[in-house]
């Protein structure tokens, strides 16, 4: 009878152990990586009294706007909705691919970017994204297996690789940007709003993974601490 007892105590001490390193695994996140290019000028971003208005508009967006973005700093930009935090970022990405669709507006100042500068973006909206993880990849010229590694580093389960993107939650999608994000070797960090639907956890993971490579960024968030932890400095438009 002793003998049986004592064997279900054992029992009973390797489940609470299990249980106890389970929860460490929760605790301590896994590290991600972000590969940071080195351009070969101190000064990537300089906007200089900068001024925006809507065609057809006699109201500014913003105005006198004055900030310099050089290597290893991480610039967020605050303000109320509105205030052209996004349109400001759409103008240097314009800047830097000709491509992209410009914003359609009146500027007024200076806004240049150094030549052959590289962006890694991620954007608010993921309404866009859709298709398998296969062609998302291909698209994209991601490598798959180190893709679907981070995804499972930000707490993805394994499952969700068989189902189509457009099928994942708001906070799954925001998972594959910044996913794409990282992997895509960059001089410059464009992020509006990251931490969109990003679990406590995910946001420890970034948190962790900007101190530590100290990637030259611009980004908007509305989490203050977050924020105050990251940025280098702050512009209030």
């Amino acid at each position: 009878m002793q003998s049986r007892v004592k064997q279900m105590e054992k029992r009973f001490e390797r489940e609470i152990e299990k249980k106890e390193g389970l929860l460490q695994n929760i605790e301590l996140p896994i590290d991600l990586k972000l590969i940071q290019l080195t351009h070969h000028k101190k000064l990537l971003v300089n906007v200089k009294e900068y001024s925006l208005k809507y065609k057809d508009s006699d109201k500014l967006v913003f105005e006198g706007i004055s900030f310099r973005i050089g290597n290893g700093d991480r610039v967020v930009l605050s303000g109320k909705n509105g205030s052209g935090k996004t349109t400001i970022i759409r103008k240097i990405l314009q800047k830097c691919n000709p491509d992209i669709t410009p914003v359609d507006i009146v500027e007024e100042g200076l806004c240049e970017v150094a030549s052959g500068l590289i962006v890694s973006y991620v954007g608010q909206e993921t309404a866009g994204l859709k298709g398998d993880i296969t062609n998302y990849c291909k698209e994209h010229n991601l490598d798959k297996s180190l893709f679907c590694s981070i995804l499972r580093q930000l707490d993805f389960e394994r499952e969700q690789f068989l189902k189509n993107i457009e099928n994942y939650s708001d906070g799954q999608k925001k998972k594959v940007l910044l996913a794409t994000s990282l992997l895509t070797p960059a001089h410059l960090y464009i992020w509006d709003e990251p931490l969109n639907y990003i679990d406590i956890f995910s946001r420890m993971q970034l948190e962790k993974l900007i101190l530590e490579y100290r990637p030259t960024m611009l980004f908007v968030e509305h989490d203050g601490r977050f924020c105050e932890k990251i940025a280098t400095e702050v512009i209030e438009l």
